[in-house]
């Protein structure tokens, strides 16, 4: 599996020593509130293991440290192998400092280069604001607006589709 470096971060695949980030991660509302809702330990186990069996899924860490500050994955379409689903998760303590930047850049170009993946797909909630500037700054270009077709504990959200096609990074 492969293993991304940029000149902060280092970007691994995850090892069951990391279930313990994984699971106060998902049990995190302020993370969850544009995720989905809270799972039970039995799913939110399930859902961990497929992440270490997965090929282009990260944990982000800074070079030097082990502290996990979020994880990153890319899903490459089985009916269309150019094209790819992408989402990333960085801890409230991390954010606003360019570590979902600085990731998603990475994983792109990862992407692009190393998978033959051509365009990349992002879905993020309206209301996740930092999440649509990470996108933007990254040459994102929002292409399509579903009403109401994300729900999250009974409240229905619009998610806002983004693209990034290999020829823009």
């Amino acid at each position: 599996m492969a293993t991304i470096t940029t000149p902060r971060l280092h970007l691994t695949p995850f090892e069951p020593s990391d279930w313990a980030f994984f699971r106060t991660l998902r049990e995190d509302p302020d993370i969850m509130r544009y995720m989905a809702a809270i799972a039970s330990e039995k799913e939110t186990r399930r859902v961990f293991a497929a992440r270490l069996t997965a090929a282009h899924v990260f944990v982000i860490r800074l070079h030097g440290d082990d502290t996990p500050l979020g994880d990153i994955g890319l899903q490459i379409s089985a009916e269309n192998p150019e094209e790819a689903d992408i989402g990333y998760t960085v801890v409230p303590a991390a954010q606003g400092k360019g570590i979902a930047s600085e990731a998603l850049h990475a994983v792109c170009d990862y992407a692009f280069t190393r998978t033959g993946v051509k365009a990349i797909n992002a879905y993020v909630l309206a209301d996740n604001g930092g999440s649509v500037r990470v996108l933007e700054k990254a040459g994102f270009v929002r292409t399509q607006m579903l009403e109401k077709a994300y729900e999250i504990n009974g409240v229905r959200y619009d998610d806002w589709v983004y693209r990034l096609e290999c020829s823009a990074v």
